[in-house]
């Protein structure tokens, strides 16, 4: 042996022809989809300075006033987004298990599949309302839509992990005689627990976030106030708001990483 390093591995014709029309057509695509998205209208940034300059100028002089009563709504954010996702992942593990190819029939996976589907694609302003008609203003219609499209999400990233597991273990609990329950607990419960723990704060992170939208539709938390300030044109409280937004965010940033650290 001459200690030379092996050539690299040569991918066939065909793979290399289909990756080059794949990658070929988003390139395409992104072409022909400029238009219609105004791309062109890039330089209107600079026609409309004045305002953007007022806008952000706001956000220098922030407004500490009222500091005390936007964390505690920062605080109910949180819970929001904290009870969302606890019940998220609870609804998303039976359906994440029946979602999966190697778990559930396919008379069983396909329609589930079409129910997480549909959860992902009506916006949280869409569910949110509805929860707002459904049990009035407040947290809990929040809490409520952040559940649910939480769960479509949930759902589909779980059922991935279980078809992705090894299947040797749960031949194993099999052969020794245990039932479809008894494999799921034994067999693929503990391969998936510590992805499905890191997903969940995933979304938890994604939820603290995205729920302050919900206060456009008086769901409560920060987003409310957040609104209220950006429609009084109140840009040194906008500016306060955000910067607790953002300390905030980080905060769980970094207790998530904690825990993934440890789990994986």
């Amino acid at each position: 042996m001459n200690g030379s390093a092996p050539p690299p591995p040569v991918r066939p014709l065909p793979a290399r022809l289909l990756d080059l029309v794949l990658w070929g057509g988003l390139a395409v695509l992104l072409l022909i989809s400029a238009p219609a998205v105004h791309l062109g209208d890039l330089t209107l940034l600079g026609a409309h300075s004045d305002n953007m300059r007022n806008f952000i100028g706001g956000f220098a002089h922030p407004d500490f006033s009222q500091a005390g009563s936007i964390v505690m709504d920062m605080l109910q954010t949180l819970e929001m987004a904290l009870w969302g996702t606890a019940l998220a992942v609870i609804f998303a593990i039976p359906l994440g298990l029946a979602a999966s190819r190697n778990v559930a029939p396919v008379w069983v996976q396909q329609p589930v599949r079409r129910l997480l589907d549909a959860l992902r694609a009506v916006p949280d302003l869409v569910i949110g309302t509805m929860f707002v008609l459904a049990v009035g203003l407040g947290p809990l219609a929040g809490v409520l839509a952040i559940a649910l499209n939480t769960g479509g999400v949930l759902g589909k990233l779980f059922s991935e992990a279980v078809e992705a597991i090894d299947p040797q273990p749960v031949e194993g609990v099999r052969a020794v005689g245990a039932h479809p329950l008894q494999e799921l607990v034994w067999g693929v419960a503990p391969q998936v627990a510590p992805l499905w723990t890191s997903f969940g704060l995933y979304r938890f992170e994604s939820n603290a976030r995205s729920a302050t939208i919900l206060g456009l539709i008086g769901a409560g938390g920060i987003g409310q106030r957040l609104f209220e300030s950006l429609g009084a044109f109140d840009y040194g409280q906008t500016a306060t708001i955000i910067l607790v937004i953002v300390i905030a965010v980080s905060l769980i940033d970094l207790l998530s990483q904690t825990i993934r650290t440890r789990l994986l």
